[in-house]
């Protein structure tokens, strides 16, 4: 089996949400507490950075070029030529945005936690392209995983500290998966299994549709943070790390990791914004 490598070595603070861009053939992903967004392309190994005026807990593709991104207090959007508008704001003491994601639907699904992670002190909110956000969950703590399944029905999402994914059917909500850890970023492939991230854990599990774990990554740096698939084909998982909390001899807390060939991952839909 092929073992994971080194896609980019760095020292990220809080390494977060890996999200391919096909229009540009390369990898987003964010420091979160550096408030930057990098693009990482495989075919060179150069990783552009972009800093942000807030922490930024996610950046996703818009159809229309640019970003939509996940801040402290809000969500906001990147134009092509790189200016900024706020499409959504929300400002909490405390508290900052976290893991998002685009729906099949074209909505974004935004999660919050506080920065001292007090329980019940996050949201989880959808915002449209217009800039409606409707608050779906009051009472989370560290919003974090999001994912649907191949066709669109189930939606997975992690709030860490509980341990487990949940899957969402409609408004049905029930447990996915008890997870031996921290579960922290998830993805989902084109067979429906739901590979997760466990903050601490130095893995990076995978579930099969009926939730049965099957497949543990092996990963050379204990904070793992999140996974998606890009590259040719969509064949390669990349995974985020961070050195926040990393022990001091882990060389290589902080970098992207890549595990070649590690299956078949799904597009995932730019905001139409």
């Amino acid at each position: 089996m092929t073992d994971v490598e080194i896609a980019l070595a760095r020292r990220a603070a809080l390494g977060e949400g890996p999200t391919w861009d096909p229009a540009s053939g390369r990898l987003l992903w964010v420091d979160i507490l550096a408030s930057e967004v990098h693009a990482y392309d495989p075919s060179t190994g150069t990783d552009t950075v972009r800093p942000t005026p807030q922490h930024v807990g996610a950046a996703k593709p818009r159809a229309s070029g640019g970003l939509v991104v996940n801040l402290r207090d809000g969500v906001g959007l990147y134009a092509p030529d790189g200016s900024f508008r706020w499409l959504a704001e929300w400002p909490e003491e405390g508290c900052r945005g976290n893991d998002a994601a685009v729906a099949p639907d074209g909505v974004l699904w935004a999660g919050t936690m506080r920065y001292d992670e007090a329980p019940g002190g996050g949201r989880l909110r959808r915002v449209t392209p217009e800039g409606k956000v409707t608050t779906v969950l009051n009472d989370v703590t560290v919003s974090n995983g999001l994912a649907w399944s191949p066709d669109g029905r189930l939606m997975y999402y992690v709030d860490t500290p509980t341990r487990r994914v949940d899957v969402f059917q409609g408004d049905d909500r029930r447990v996915f998966a008890h997870v031996p850890g921290l579960p922290d970023g998830l993805t989902v492939d084109a067979d429906g299994c739901v590979w997760v991230a466990l903050w601490g854990g130095g893995r990076v599990l995978r579930y099969t549709p009926a939730g049965v774990l099957d497949r543990a990554v092996e990963v050379p740096a204990r904070q793992t943070t999140a996974c998606a698939f890009g590259g040719p084909g969509l064949r390669d998982l990349y995974i985020t790390t961070a050195t926040v909390g990393a022990p001091a001899d882990d060389a290589h807390a902080g970098s992207l990791f890549v595990l070649p060939d590690a299956g078949q991952g799904l597009p995932s839909p730019a905001f139409p914004a």
